[in-house]
């Protein structure tokens, strides 16, 4: 059998897409978490209800919000391009923003569902003892909620490294610039070229798997600590 050349760019951008979104999943998901825990009633379903609809939403349904959003032509595209020189679209981090917005769901409903099983007198005796807002989520909810919040880094990085539509729809298919691993597997399939494709998508799976089996382990090793 002949061998097949690969390009291990897609893999690559797809890792530090997928790498980038995870991060900003948790610094945006965490506080938006224990936020809505914290809230209750109407307005925090409605807020949760709006987070999850990435969920349920066909790939290229948000690919299209996205691109209406943050296009050339929007408000914020035509904002960033005059007055920074920045373009989202058809750039890497227009793949970063796809995947964040598809991955960050996963982190606040796991994380809120851990902060929700925080025995609330713990908090209270917190304050009581003199604790700030700030201590007292970084000192205890944190700590106490981290098994929920690794699952939800876990989720994120896995959505956002497979994503695919939304991707696509943002960032385009520039090859060695927007390319990401599931588009490069899309483009050998189109190109009939079965062997590429097998490839891709086996160091695709050993790829995904490594990085979960590695987050799980991490788990394991925080749990015992």
């Amino acid at each position: 059998m002949n061998a097949v050349d690969v390009n291990l760019f897609p893999l690559v951008l797809s890792l530090k897409v997928a790498l980038s979104a995870t991060l900003l999943s948790i610094a945006i998901g965490i506080p938006l978490a224990w936020a809505l825990c914290k809230a209750g009633g109407r307005i925090a379903d409605l807020a949760d209800s709006l987070l999850t609809l990435p969920i349920v939403l066909p790939p290229t349904v948000l690919g299209y919000y996205l691109l209406i959003l943050l296009g050339r032509q929007s408000a914020i595209g035509r904002f960033l391009e005059e007055q920074f020189n920045v373009t989202i679209v058809f750039t890497p981090t227009g793949a970063v923003i796809a995947a964040l917005i598809v991955s960050l769901p996963f982190m606040v409903k796991t994380a809120r569902t851990a902060f929700a099983a925080i025995d609330r007198d713990l908090i209270h005796a917190a304050r009581l003892l003199g604790r700030t807002d700030f201590n007292i989520f970084f000192a205890l909810l944190i700590p106490l909620a981290w098994r929920g919040i690794l699952s939800g880094v876990v989720l994120s990085f896995a959505r956002a490294l497979g994503d695919f539509g939304t991707t696509l729809m943002v960032a385009g298919n520039i090859p060695n610039k927007t390319t990401t691993m599931p588009i490069a597997i899309y483009d050998a399939l189109l190109a009939g070229n079965k062997e590429l494709a097998d490839l891709l998508v086996a160091i695709m799976t050993v790829t995904a798997f490594t990085m979960l089996f590695l987050l799980n382990r991490l788990d394991k090793k925080v749990l015992r600590s």
